[in-house]
Parts: C-alpha cells; sequence; structure tokens
C-alpha cells in the first residue's frame, strides 16, 4: 500500500490567514498544490494572499470571515465547498491575545472575548465543516493552541483556560470522529515571530528565547506551518488526537 505525501488538488480552509502563522500556512499549502480558502477578519490582508498565490499559478480564494459569529462560519464554509467542489481539510488558525489580571475590571470582557475567538470558533468551524470532511477521503483538522495552554504566563488566565480548552477538544472529537477517519490534531506553537510578539524589543525576545528555549531563538511562522501541513498529509491517516509543541524545545527545557 502506498500512503501518499501529498496535498495536491486537496481543498483546505485555513482561518486568521491574513498575517503569521495562518498567511505561513496558507503559502506553504498553496506550493504544495492544495486549493486554499484563505480567511481572515480583515478581508484587505487575504485579498492580497490570494492575488499573490494566483500570481504564482497556485490556487487560491479569500473570504472576510469573523469567527466570532456563528452565521458567518456557516456561510462563508459552504461558500468554499462550492467553489472548490468539497472540502478536505480545516486549519483552526485565527486568535487573539488576552491578558487581565483575575480581579482586573475588564477581566469579564477579556474572557468572554478570548473563549469565543479561540475556543468557541473552533467547535463552530468543526461543526460547518463536518458535512463536507464527510465526502472527502483525507479529511484532517488541526487545531492551533499554545504552549500556554501547558504552562502559563502571569495575568493570562483568559487565553491559557481558552486554548487548554482547545487541546481537551482535540482529543475529544480525534476519539468521536476517528471511526469515520477524519484526523484531529492540535499544534501548540511557542515563541513565535508573529504580529502578536511584534510589540516585545529584540533584546527581550533574545533574552527569554536564550533562557526559555533548547534553540535559544524565537521560531518562524513557516516552521509551524509544516508542522500543520505534516499531519495534513494522507499519510498522516494514523496519527489523531496529539498535541504537538512547536516550540524551539521550551516545554523540554528545566532551566
Amino acid at each position: 500500500m502506498t500512503l501518499s505525501r501529498s496535498v495536491k488538488g486537496l481543498t483546505v480552509l485555513v482561518t486568521g490567514a491574513g498575517s503569521g502563522m495562518g498567511r505561513a500556512t496558507a503559502e506553504v499549502f498553496a506550493a504544495e498544490g492544495a486549493n486554499v480558502a484563505a480567511t481572515d477578519v480583515h478581508e484587505g490582508p487575504v485579498r492580497a494572499l490570494a492575488d499573490e498565490l494566483k500570481a504564482r499559478g497556485q490556487s487560491a480564494e479569500a473570504w472576510a470571515l469573523d469567527v466570532s459569529d456563528p452565521a458567518a462560519i456557516e456561510r462563508v464554509t459552504a461558500e468554499v465547498a462550492a467553489r472548490f467542489g468539497g472540502l478536505d481539510i480545516l486549519i483552526n488558525n485565527a486568535g487573539v491575545s488576552g491578558f487581565a489580571a483575575i480581579d482586573a475590571a475588564n477581566y469579564e470582557a477579556v474572557w468572554d472575548r478570548s473563549v469565543s475567538i479561540l475556543l468557541t470558533a473552533h467547535q463552530r468551524t468543526i461543526r460547518a465543516a463536518l458535512p463536507h470532511l464527510r465526502k472527502s477521503a483525507s479529511p484532517r483538522i488541526v487545531n492551533i493552541a499554545s504552549t500556554e495552554a501547558l504552562g502559563a504566563t502571569s495575568r493570562d488566565s483568559t487565553y491559557a483556560a481558552a486554548k487548554a480548552g482547545v487541546t481537551g477538544l482535540t482529543r475529544a472529537l480525534a476519539v468521536e470522529l476517528g471511526r469515520e477517519g477524519i484526523t484531529v490534531n492540535c499544534i501548540c506553537p511557542g515563541p513565535i515571530l508573529t504580529g502578536m510578539t511584534e510589540a516585545i524589543s529584540e533584546e527581550d525576545k533574545a533574552t527569554f528565547a536564550k533562557r526559555r528555549t533548547a534553540t535559544g531563538r524565537y521560531g518562524r511562522p513557516e516552521e509551524v506551518a509544516h508542522m500543520t501541513l505534516s499531519l495534513c498529509l494522507p499519510a498522516a491517516s494514523y496519527i489523531t488526537g496529539v498535541t504537538i509543541p512547536v516550540d524551539g524545545g521550551l516545554m523540554a527545557r528545566n532551566a
């Protein structure tokens, strides 16, 4: 039996594809011959991305999508499947940062926003995608969480709780959907060079990376994207329910 290591011709929906890891994921899949549905709450960046990919002779379309809007998720997912004749892969990547002390006046608002976008949206996109994934010969779901789901930082309980919820959702759905051939996996990026880390000074990044990671540096979005791709290969059909840190050895290091 030959197991394919190609996603050529498969259709992938990527949320939060306007920048950072989402954009890198869209680019990696497009370069491998997949049909890419790039979505983001900000329409301009994904429109520009789709145009760039098309200019390279690759297959891509863009949609504006606010993942906190259940009706928008249903509509866009249906439009993607109609445009490409199906849906094979779902990458739940859209996210926001959220820091608040437990006794802060705005804690409830930060909590609600974090859970809505980082966790609730994941199950909603999965539910919308399921009818289409069930028709695929190689259905894959990858949820992007964070190493904050595995260890936390002060004042990030809203973010850490939501991301930990993603790892639990991943395991539970892997068990529920496994007999249908639908794999569900989770990636936990560590310190990555994205828009969320732009505000951190280069000096502080270098200090943190040398102190906390085995590799001594921040990761690049493409390094996360390639792990995502690996989990979505037809050949990866026996990998499900796992949470994989892509963190330069951050979780492995004691001191």
